[in-house]
């Protein structure tokens, strides 16, 4: 069979220089305060959302690794800020920051107030901080305190001082008419925290079946790299 080669549509290119992007993040380095996360002038892309929403998978998919980020059998046990790096090895150019996960009902209470004031500090104060990547199991949808969550970075997304995704995620788990329910649930929520500086998206995402990993990538590129 004879193949003809195709040339690659801009959208591609641009997919691919994401994805191989995105493979090359490594662990930095991990801080249980914010005073120990050493000091950078690279863009900073955060993860957050409740210990059980799939913040470890999403990043392992997104960087098509599959402990790059440590799942922990126990969800809410991870304690720390936790900084990968990406781009070349000798100059990266961008960072993801794994924050602990919020929310778990087994997790002794003083444990929880340290967690959250580390996670708060960080969004609340880190300059180099670009971009927050929500995550929100699609099946439960947002939460009280995934809604806390929103109202405390609110300032800083609606001045545009920080971009916001949310990733809607185990979509797989749903069906078209779920899917399309949630979006829009989703959607009508983030509309109370738009602005006219506000850079702030949704999308629906399985780490299982790879939906939404393309495009999300390229998001999170374009934000590394404005």
């Amino acid at each position: 069979m004879t193949r003809l080669n195709v040339p690659t549509s801009p959208a591609e290119k641009s997919a691919e220089t994401a994805l191989s992007w995105a493979h090359t993040a490594r662990f930095l380095t991990t801080a249980s305060q914010l005073d120990q996360v050493p000091a950078t002038e690279l863009p900073e892309i955060a993860f957050v959302g409740r210990s059980n929403a799939g913040k470890s998978t999403a990043i392992n998919a997104l960087a098509q690794q599959k402990r790059l980020a440590f799942a922990s059998k126990t969800p809410g046990r991870t304690q720390h800020i936790n900084l990968f790096e990406l781009g070349p090895k000798n100059a990266p150019d961008a960072l993801f920051a794994d924050l602990p996960g919020y929310g778990y009902a087994a997790v002794e209470r003083g444990a929880k107030l340290r967690w959250q004031q580390v996670m708060a500090d960080y969004l609340a104060l880190r300059r180099s901080l670009s971009g927050v990547v929500l995550l929100i199991d699609s099946r439960l949808g947002a939460t009280v305190l995934d809604r806390q969550l929103l109202n405390f970075i609110a300032p800083r997304v609606g001045t545009g001082v920080v971009k916001l995704l949310v990733l809607l995620t185990k979509a797989d788990k749903l069906n078209h008419s779920q899917s399309q329910t949630a979006f829009a649930t989703a959607r009508a929520l983030l509309g109370e925290y738009t602005t006219e500086q506000a850079d702030i998206g949704v999308t629906l995402f399985s780490a299982l079946s790879k939906s939404g990993v393309e495009d999300v990538t390229v998001t999170l590129h374009s934000w590394a790299h404005a």
